[in-house]
């Protein structure tokens, strides 16, 4: 097997799972596992067989992952105070789980010691010795998590150290170096790593918790100092503020510091797997999130747009194909014609950024913003304002009217009913549709009045609906913004609308989306 000079410890499954708003089932845990295996993670911490059934079940069922770059690693604590090793009901289920790796931690801090487990320092520290002794024994191979070391070191430095010393006598492969409160700094981080290396000759470890938003760079600093061992969690998950983001230390190595971690082919399913990740823990991934957001790329000022064009490095770091991203250009009112013809461009649209024609969509554009449109989270719509203006695309139908009705009865049921009219070509079509919402109902008796003479439109639907108010300061007679995300079997995009009337601003947003599921479906046909 290859030698990495840093091995990458992921611990999504186990720390991960104790953010707040995460719970994994099993089955969710083996996907993100297989996921892990293909970016190429060395280590796969899945969770605490001695704590619950559902971990144990996972180290049972993922004995059958067909794991091509990752080891399964169990995680657990040192034996308990005044008991035997082959006693301790977590040790020895560390031992059933059936992994080759095990990661326990103990105590460094003497005020835990004291405090907490309310013992001697000396037992703790024979505590730290039979467990890791007692894996051994039994065939298994020990990373040692030195929990709450660096504010151990800072309280007292000499028995932080023997901890480390008597956990590497007794065999550990690995002395993690856990900054638990996520309290330390870089620069204290790396004053207690130089002084730790002076007395303890092993393999040192980084596992950095994210308090004062500093958990990537303790990590990248501890690299720096010479760890051979870095934990952390996909997209920074974790308990309280999160755990060192590995996605973005995994940027950081492969792209900056040439570290030998992953090969390059795998730093490309970054994104991807950022991305997926996130859809299982069913959270957003923030647009700005470091490497592999989607805003990780975007540009959206005139200036900037302007010399991305001329030459990427001058507003890009690295070239977003590295970690799998791609570079976005926004339209906005902050935005330049330069940034309006390169959009033009990529969808095959001829537009000189000097013409008459771009300075009159530039002038459309600012105008829509100014009351309230914000195209670069609508992208379809822009899309479809494009296609209108430059091209002088018609449109696929003319509204003749529609009519919401919604209805509370004495039972508390709510009905909602919508009518709609409308004109394709020369033939008018009015239909009725029963909705679990106005918006619903809209959809439905916009699809059906148009389902005959455009048969595609029934492989679309809606998938999400937003509503923000822009100004509070108006009540109830403020203008809202509507963004509207509808799918088919290729793709999903998104649309918008803006009005005073929460109906009319749906309105807008559900035409886009059916005119913009016309014109791509027309243009694929060519």
């Amino acid at each position: 097997m290859e030698t990495y000079r840093v091995e990458l410890y992921d611990t999504t499954l186990r720390d991960g799972s104790q953010s707040e708003g995460i719970s994994f089932s099993v089955d969710d845990k083996l996907r993100i596992a297989q996921k892990l295996d293909e970016l190429g993670v060395h280590f796969i911490e899945g969770g605490w067989p001695g704590s619950n059934p559902k971990d144990m079940e996972f180290f049972r069922k993922a004995k059958g992952l067909p794991l091509k770059n990752a080891k399964i690693v169990a995680f657990g604590s040192t034996r308990r105070a005044d008991s035997r090793p082959e006693e301790d009901k977590n040790l020895n289920a560390l031992i059933e789980s059936g992994v080759e790796i095990v990661t326990i931690f103990g105590k460094t801090w003497d005020l835990h010691v004291r405090d907490v487990f309310g013992i001697d320092l000396d037992e703790n520290l024979k505590m730290i010795e039979d467990s890791i002794r007692y894996l051994i024994e039994r065939g298994l191979r020990v990373f040692y998590d030195a929990e709450h070391f660096f504010d151990g070191f800072k309280d007292n430095p000499e028995y932080a150290l023997k901890t480390l010393e008597v956990a590497r006598d007794a065999g550990a492969e690995v002395l993690v170096l856990c900054d638990t409160n996520g309290g330390t700094l870089p620069s204290e981080v790396k004053a207690i790593m130089e002084e730790v290396k002076k007395r303890i000759s092993a393999p040192l470890g980084m596992h950095a918790h994210n308090d004062c938003g500093v958990a990537v760079a303790n990590s990248i600093i501890a690299v720096e100092c010479g760890a051979v061992q870095v934990q952390g969690t996909m997209n920074g998950y974790g308990e309280r503020c999160g755990n060192a983001d590995l996605t973005t230390i995994i940027g950081i190595l492969g792209s900056k510091m040439k570290t030998s971690t992953i090969s390059p082919e795998m730093l490309r399913k970054l994104t991807e797997v950022a991305h997926f990740v996130a859809e299982v823990c069913n959270m957003q991934l923030p647009n700005n999130h470091p490497f592999v957001g989607r805003s990780a790329f975007a540009h959206k000022g005139g200036v900037h747009i302007n010399a991305v064009m001329k030459n990427p490095r001058t507003y890009e770091h690295i070239d977003p194909s590295l970690v799998g991203n791609e570079r976005r250009i926004l339209v906005s009112e902050l935005a330049g014609r330069s940034s309006l013809a390169m959009r033009a461009k990529e969808m095959e649209i001829n537009l000189d950024r000097k013409s008459p024609e771009a300075q009159r969509v530039m002038s459309l554009l600012q105008k829509l913003e100014y009351e309230g449109y914000h195209f670069e989270v609508a992208e379809a719509s822009f899309k479809v304002l494009l296609y209108k203006e430059v091209k002088q695309e018609r449109g696929f139908f003319d509204l003749l009217g529609f009519r919401v009705i919604v209805e509370k009865r004495d039972t508390g049921e709510v009905l909602t009913e919508a009518t709609v009219k409308i004109r394709v070509d020369d033939q008018v079509e009015y239909t009725v549709a029963e909705g679990d919402g106005p918006v619903n109902a809209l959809d439905y008796a916009l699809r059906k009045a148009l389902v005959k003479f455009y048969p595609e439109l029934d492989s679309m639907h809606l998938t999400d609906f937003k509503v923000r108010v822009l100004d509070g300061s108006e009540g109830t007679a403020a203008k809202v913004r509507v963004l509207i995300q509808s799918q088919d079997a290729e793709e999903s995009w998104t649309t918008i609308g803006v009005s005073e009337n929460i109906i009319e601003a749906s309105w807008q947003a559900l035409v886009d989306s059916v005119e913009y599921k016309l014109i791509k479906d027309r243009r694929r046909r060519g």
